[in-house]
């Protein structure tokens, strides 16, 4: 039996549209959700940090709770999925997290600003093991270019996959990206990370027996070259 699907929000809806960050703006997002009035700006300034694919929307949850101090931005495609999680950042009364559905490339070309995030992280997106499908996966060339515009110097890329053509992938692509720098080299990813909170998925891959790959890209400081 099916559960009903509750559209109730118990709480500050999360959740933001394109054309009201296109209109007002990031800060002026979570200012309404701090109940701050228009103009007080107190979300200037703050770091900015985006997940792409938040899935059950644990490790968006955990990352918010534990940096109240930061403004987490959370992509994701399904409607469903959306509408879930805004329900657990209102349960969670977190009023640093703003959710937009949306396709992923399509939000991270269109929505950010160069230069404005200090994080991006994808775990364990879709790999579309089909080779029709191929052209589905996030982890494109032209994902590559937009992330490492809208890095900000210092800021980093987090991917991560169980999946092994995938991962193949996701190095050719972030190795012919000639902005950002691998934090792990000479390897191309970790299979384990110290310290790293692992997701609902990963753990469930894990028991299957899937193999891990973690990359961490990152954008210098300087760019080789600039005054």
């Amino acid at each position: 039996m099916s559960r009903t699907l509750k559209y109730d929000i118990p709480g500050e809806d999360p959740r933001i549209a394109i054309t009201d960050v296109a209109e007002s703006g990031w800060s002026a997002a979570f200012d309404s959700a701090r109940g701050l009035t228009d103009g007080e700006g107190a979300s200037a300034g703050r770091r900015f940090v985006l997940e792409i694919g938040f899935g059950r929307g644990e490790f968006l949850l955990a990352m918010a709770a534990k940096a109240p101090e930061v403004d987490f931005v959370g992509i994701e495609v399904s409607f469903k999925r959306t509408l879930k999680m805004a329900r657990k950042v209102a349960r969670a009364k977190l009023s640093n997290v703003r959710l937009i559905e949306g396709r992923a490339e399509v939000v991270l070309r269109d929505v950010f600003t160069p230069a404005s995030l200090a994080e991006i992280w994808v775990n364990f997106s879709d790999p579309w093991p089909k080779v029709r499908h191929g052209h589905r996966r996030v982890i494109q060339s032209s994902f590559a270019v937009h992330a490492a515009q809208a890095l900000a110097p210092g800021g980093r890329l987090y991917l991560a996959t169980d999946d092994v053509p995938y991962a193949h992938q996701m190095n050719a692509v972030l190795r012919a990206q000639d902005v950002l720098v691998n934090c792990y080299a000479p390897w191309p990813f970790l299979p384990e990370v110290e310290g790293r909170m692992s997701t609902g998925y990963e753990e469930q891959w894990r028991a299957e027996g899937r193999p891990m790959h973690f990359f961490a890209y990152a954008k210098p400081e300087r760019v080789e070259g600039s005054a």
